[in-house]
């Protein structure tokens, strides 16, 4: 066959005289450089957490081009738990480098590469959040997640989960993960090589192939697509449901239609949903008149249903509350529920862990006994009540052993209900005096745990106070702007959503709020301050409230919150969180 020449080039073959291939459409696999990076963390959280080290590996052609590796000072303390987890202790980051100098090191390293990460979203997201707080523009790095190629390539007959401890066993890769960056980078770089071998059974060759091929919906999502064609534009609530009736999952959105049909495209990367998706035999909709509705019907049936594939909201149940006991020596007990007893309450705290920590800081403020026996006068006069330690530190008047007489215990008992309901001063004062003696010593760690025990009680007490004012009150009409001009309607009752309506634009808005109030859900006081609702629920509608644009229509009680209330402490308590090291490491800024 004869073969055209190029004439400035006889030995060249000419570019019209050659057939391309398809390996020329892209950048084939074996030329691409990635850069495989992992990090540790203080937390799961890129928006307050910080970065304590940073590994990352450059390769190409299956060959290692180079390695980059650093401890780094997050700039403030270590929680425990992380420590445990991945060995890096507070001793090991105080020489090490801060983000700003690592930070320039690590995108210099990456520079025209294309970056991989075994859950991705999580690595990027803290690299994106550091860039954003130094001051640089994010590059425009291609992102390989193998945790979601694994997903892809791999079944569960293979693997049982996407782990990259399991995927090291699956493809017996030279370096094992242990939670530490660099290792862990070599590890996912063994993990890449093996998918990318793979790939080839999926006709995927090129960096651009691989691109649309992490995009496409499974065949699962495809096969499932008409599930969403009876979803109606409007706001409201979905439930997806297998064959057996059970509901798989909840969500909300103001175009049910719109969100649904997302589930069905290769923009939904979620493993868990394309599991659920592959699942769901029915989809089932419920149309809601405001955007509320839809987000307070969406807590419920996630609480009534405790859907599997649901992560949040499934359990309000779960609550924490600190307890002024009702007894002749009343005490601060943690519990799981608010009772009509006559006691006072505190919260609801996320984990037991807040609870103990809110429970200190009152202590710190009011010498209440801490042992969990009920005393009675009858026992201490019998001389069978047990004593403490605290009672012989001066921490405990010791109203066991009668030291301390009823009268007096009572005025203890009641400064820590003011301060419950309403006044946290003392709480504070305390808190602040204690932890300025602790900054002098430079005793910082203490001086954070100190911090840590305030911002809890504060924000508990915030959050109780704002939920109690509304529980309280037996009505409450409000009104916000809506898109088209008209007005969204509100009925709370108890701190329960009883109504949600709307107003069309021009229309006299009286006879609708009438005609809401009379069909709204009748709804009796809940226990104590916990309302008639759960603590998700009124939260959502306080948002709503605080729109800009709302109108309080009618109020059939007192909304408001204490005059020296955590309310106005919560923006001093979260300014307090912002990392700094005036004079040492690890405490964070003092409070002022």
């Amino acid at each position: 066959m004869a073969r055209s020449t190029n004439p400035a080039h006889p030995d060249r073959p000419s570019a019209q005289g050659v057939q391309g291939t398809f390996e020329d459409l892209g950048t084939h696999l074996a030329d691409v450089t990635f850069v495989v990076v992992d990090l540790e963390t203080t937390g799961g959280a890129a928006a307050t957490d910080a970065i304590t080290e940073i590994g990352a590996v450059k390769v190409s052609g299956g060959l290692e081009l180079g390695e980059f590796g650093t401890l780094v000072d997050p700039g403030g303390p270590i929680p425990p738990f992380i420590t445990a987890l991945t060995g890096i202790t507070q001793q090991m980051v105080y020489a090490a480098p801060k983000i700003d100098s690592v930070l320039p090191a690590f995108l210099e390293f990456a520079r025209g590469c294309v970056l991989v990460a075994h859950n991705a979203p999580f690595d990027i997201g803290f690299l994106k959040a550091a860039c954003a707080e130094q001051g640089y523009a994010w590059p425009t790095f291609a992102v390989v997640d193998t945790a979601d190629l694994a997903r892809r390539v791999l079944t569960k007959d293979e693997v049982p989960n996407c782990k990259l401890s399991t995927l090291s066993r699956f493809f017996r890769t030279a370096t094992e993960p242990c939670h530490r960056a660099l290792a862990d980078a070599k590890a996912t770089v063994d993990v890449l090589h093996g998918l990318i071998e793979r790939l080839g059974s999926f006709n995927v060759t090129s960096l651009e192939e691989l691109k649309s091929f992490a995009k496409a919906p499974t065949p699962e999502q495809k096969r499932k697509r008409h599930l969403a064609d009876d979803v109606p534009s409007a706001p409201g609530v979905y439930l997806f449901e297998d064959d057996g009736g059970e509901v798989l999952y909840v969500g909300k959105s103001g175009d049910l239609r719109t969100r649904v049909r997302s589930y069905f495209t290769g923009s939904e990367t979620r493993w868990r949903v394309r599991e659920m998706v592959g699942l769901a035999e029915r989809i089932r909709t419920i149309v809601c008149a405001t955007g509320l509705e839809a987000e307070v019907r969406e807590l419920r049936l996630i609480a009534a249903h405790k859907p599997r594939y649901n992560r949040r909201s499934k359990h309000p149940e779960r609550a924490f509350w600190l307890k002024l006991t009702v007894e002749p020596f009343p005490r601060l007990s943690i519990v799981r529920e608010c009772r009509d007893d006559g006691a006072v309450y505190l919260g609801p705290l996320g984990s037991q862990r807040q609870a103990e920590e809110a429970r200190a800081a009152l202590h710190e403020a009011v010498p209440l006994r801490q042992c969990s026996q009920r005393l009675t006068l009858r026992l201490i006069e019998r001389g069978g009540a047990r004593s403490c330690l605290l009672s012989e530190i001066g921490r405990c008047g010791a109203p066991c052993e009668g030291r301390e007489p009823a009268a007096a215990y009572a005025l203890h008992a009641e400064s820590a209900r003011s301060i419950m309901e309403g006044d946290v001063r003392p709480v504070v004062a305390a808190a602040q005096v204690r932890i300025d003696r602790l900054t002098v010593g430079l005793r910082y760690e203490e001086a954070a745990a100190q911090r840590d025990r305030l911002a809890a009680f504060v924000r508990a007490a915030a959050r109780g106070q704002r939920l109690t004012a509304l529980a309280r009150c037996s009505q409450l009409v409000a009104a916000r702007p809506a898109f088209d001009g008209g007005w969204e309607l509100s009925v709370v009752r108890y701190g329960r959503l009883a109504a949600a309506g709307t107003i069309p634009p021009g229309a006299h808005p009286r006879p609708y709020v009438d005609a809401l109030i009379a069909t709204a859900e009748t709804v009796f006081p809940g226990p104590g301050p916990s309302g008639s609702a759960t603590a998700e629920e009124m939260e959502c509608i306080l948002r709503w409230l605080d729109a800009p644009g709302g109108r309080l229509v009618e109020v059939d009680g007192e909304w408001s919150c204490p005059l020296h209330g955590a309310e106005g402490l919560r923006e001093w308590i979260d300014n307090a969180y912002v990392p700094a090291e005036p004079e040492g490491r690890g405490a964070g800024r003092p409070l002022r």
